[in-house]
């Protein structure tokens, strides 16, 4: 069995995460096939918009504890090696030209909680639950920790890395970490239509507003500005661009 599907169908491409006897948890497999599916969905000209979900009842369950217990006599290089090989996933989805949502359905823990976030959307069932156990077994949610507060509060994300504790879909969502929350009995129909939404929008307009809005990490005030300026331009000179602006002086027409 593949650790990951990939799909592409109406406009979206589709990764799953195919470990549902493991509550898909993250093994170096797995990652390696989320990684390809990244870069398959990047070179895709048919697909507009990317999804991440996973199979059976849960997202994802973190990092495999089985093969961390397997790595209990590693050295600090094999650790940064393997905490790097998650990383680079997450880089990809930040640098990625195309939008990535992630559906959530039951758990995203830990890792799993980190690899929703990393998504430039969530949209989960409200029988979804979010967060960060590691701190239980004296663990660390690094990596995710740049993540985490980029999106919610410095408080927020200080109770959910240190409390331990999973919170509902409604009580992630009412913390900005989640988009947009469907009873369960709807989320296939209603996420799905979510995401077609996004893949029908001008796509260099989506792209170059995805890069932006992330080269602004870290950015003062003026050179904000400036990207803006870059962007702008940019922006103009795209065939959607000019075809969405003849669209719509034409509708003023008298």
């Amino acid at each position: 069995m593949f650790p990951t599907i990939y799909e592409v169908a109406d406009g979206v491409a589709r990764i799953t995460l195919n470990r549902p006897e493991k509550k898909n948890a993250l093994n170096d497999e797995l990652i390696s096939g989320l990684k390809q599916g990244l870069r398959d969905a990047a070179a895709d000209a048919g697909a507009k918009a990317v999804t991440i979900t996973g199979a059976g009842g849960d997202f994802c369950s973190g990092a495999d504890l089985a093969g961390l217990e397997k790595m209990a006599d590693a050295s600090v290089m094999d650790h940064m090696n393997g905490a790097r090989h998650m990383a680079e996933a997450f880089l990809q989805i930040r640098h990625h030209p195309k939008p990535v949502v992630a559906l959530v359905k039951g758990r995203a823990l830990a890792g799993g909680c980190g690899l929703a976030t990393a998504c430039d959307l969530i949209l989960a069932a409200d029988n979804a639950q979010f967060g960060y156990p590691e701190v239980n077994i004296g663990f660390v949610p690094a990596m995710v920790m740049a993540i985490l507060r980029r999106s919610v509060s410095e408080k927020r994300a200080f109770e959910l890395i240190t409390s331990g504790q999973p919170v509902s879909a409604a009580t992630a969502c009412e913390f900005g970490l989640v988009n947009q929350v469907y009873p369960a009995a709807e989320f296939d129909a209603r996420s799905a239509e979510y995401v077609a939404r996004l893949a029908a929008k001008p796509a260099s307009a989506v792209t170059l507003s995805k890069m932006l809005l992330y080269h602004m990490d870290g950015q003062d005030f003026e050179a904000a500005l400036e990207s803006g300026v870059h962007f702008n331009a940019i922006a103009r000179m795209t065939p959607e661009m000019k075809a969405g602006v003849a669209k719509f002086l034409k509708g003023r027409q008298p």
